[in-house]
């Protein structure tokens, strides 16, 4: 299968060589307005985080292609935030370590580059956020599959109609760029990893928010 004009795990794109620049901006409208249409459910995410991180846990990400230097991208933006002031969190990137995941890829298969290492490196306190531009990555699908045995919070993106991660579901919470156009997936996904991330920051503002509240 040829990669051009497509995104890994099957994401095809809509040709742009001919649309105006009005037409490219209004191609991004729909996709924003239905992530600020989904902010019920992205603050319940974000809340599900902020109390896994209050409690000592860790942010696990990892994605294929260019999804895999947005898992690196959300990693630095906890662990090294680029506003004074806010709070880093531990957040670590599966994809950053080539030797790793091509070692497993090549024992194991691709589907197991995610599974194997959150097997060896997570626990039942983290977190599990899985890049998806299609929903249908395989080996993002078995690593929210293996997060999930291990009882971690799992948090997906993905694009188009959502694949299969979002028809199981295969995460606690799935956020959807509802686009065929690979770059405005991408960019969707780039302002929804920084609204979690932000919100996350939010609730740390609320530490009663965090604890678990006694029942009257």
């Amino acid at each position: 299968m040829t990669n051009q004009g497509r995104e890994v795990c099957g994401v095809s794109g809509s040709p742009t060589g001919t649309a105006t620049a009005a037409e490219l901006f209004e191609r991004r409208v729909l996709p924003l307005y239905h992530l600020a249409d989904e902010a019920p459910k992205i603050a319940a995410a974000c809340h599900a985080m902020a109390v896994r991180f209050h409690r000592g846990g860790t942010l696990v990400v990892f994605g294929n292609g260019t999804a895999s230097t947005d898992a690196q991208h959300v990693a630095v933006e906890f662990v090294h935030p680029v506003i004074m002031g806010k709070r880093a969190l531990p957040a670590i990137s599966l994809t950053a370590d080539v030797a790793t995941v091509t070692g497993i890829a090549g024992t194991e298969g691709f589907d197991e580059v995610f599974a194997h290492q959150l097997r060896h490196l997570a626990s039942a306190r983290d977190i599990a956020l899985g890049i998806s531009p299609d929903g249908n990555c395989g080996n993002v699908l078995r690593g929210l599959a293996v997060a999930a045995e291990l009882d971690m919070l799992t948090i997906a993106l993905v694009g188009g109609d959502g694949g299969r991660i979002a028809s199981l579901p295969a995460a606690d919470h799935v956020v959807v760029a509802r686009s065929d156009d690979p770059q405005v997936i991408k960019e969707v996904h780039v302002t929804a990893y920084h609204v979690l991330w932000e919100l996350v920051h939010v609730f740390f503002q609320h530490p009663d928010l965090l604890e678990p509240r006694a029942v009257a």
